[in-house]
């Protein structure tokens, strides 16, 4: 069983619509996906329509927290979206996104490149706007030569020149609100020290004791040493450990099913969550 549990589409800032991503998962071999875009569950009512036979989708949304100053996502798993007061923090986040973007374009623009937010918008389309969208029409101007390379002190990582805060989650009100709509809760790339600092093991290891469930430790900005590290701290913890791609279609060089999660954790991640389940693949249907 081949499972990926992170994956964005166009509702966010992929570039896969979600039943493109559907499709693309199935076609990759992998039997389970989760489709996990920022703040939002727009695009799982498309991913369920268009569910190709034999694969299964895991509902779940990226949430954007912050705490003492550092940035993180929290991976939230089968919770339920009608839940109120989580709907109501992801409205929040979702909500300061444009106008967030349109500070970090007047940021931009103020640093002599010539970037309009009507550009930025038209690479949003209907997805909720983001830091990706920006990089992707800083590498057309050819500011920089990646998305990746946008993520930097020189532009949109966490601090840099061209950063602007946004209204964020404390993660262990992220934890909360997750336990209390039935889902489940992964702290994302957490060792990602290349998108700015990272948060200490010490408050990892309150998040563990407040009911986080998991760590993503097999991802594509850890390297070796990051994920052995990760993986011990995960078993001092008691945390669950994931696998995944952090897909985002063309926005990014990883692929669907670049790294994966073991079928047993996954397993136990379905028998904690209480407020929806997984949903198998019936065929699907093009939207």
């Amino acid at each position: 069983m081949r499972v990926d549990l992170h994956t964005h589409s166009t509702a966010s800032d992929g570039t896969d619509t979600p039943a493109e991503l559907v499709r693309a998962a199935a076609a990759a071999g992998l039997d389970v996906v989760a489709l996990t875009d920022h703040d939002t569950t727009r695009g799982h009512a498309e991913a369920i329509a268009a569910l190709p036979e034999g694969l299964t989708l895991v509902t779940g949304a990226e949430l954007s927290c912050r705490i003492d100053g550092i940035g993180m996502h929290m991976l939230a798993y089968l919770f339920d979206p009608d839940e109120p007061e989580l709907l109501r923090e992801r409205e929040l986040v979702r909500d300061d996104r444009v106008p967030r973007a349109q500070g970090m374009v007047g940021k931009i623009r103020e640093l002599g490149v010539d970037l309009t937010w009507e550009r930025v918008a038209a690479i949003a389309g209907d997805g909720s706007v983001g830091r990706p969208h920006i990089a992707e029409a800083l590498v057309e101007l050819g500011v920089v030569a990646s998305v990746s390379d946008a993520f930097t002190p020189e532009w949109l990582a966490d601090g840099g020149r061209a950063y602007v805060d946004k209204h964020e989650l404390d993660p262990f009100t992220a934890i909360r609100l997750v336990k209390a709509a039935g889902g489940v809760t992964v702290f994302a790339h957490p060792g990602a020290a290349k998108r700015g600092r990272t948060v200490p093991e010490a408050v990892i290891a309150e998040l563990a004791a407040y009911g986080l469930d998991g760590i993503e430790t097999d991802h594509m900005d850890h390297d070796g040493p990051t994920r052995d590290r990760l993986r011990a701290l995960a078993a001092d913890l008691d945390l669950l450990t994931t696998g995944s791609s952090d897909y985002h279609g063309t926005r990014k060089t990883c692929r669907l099913g670049d790294h994966t999660t073991d079928p047993e954790i996954y397993g136990e991640i379905t028998r904690r969550a209480t407020g929806a389940f997984p949903v198998p693949g019936a065929g699907g249907r093009r939207p």
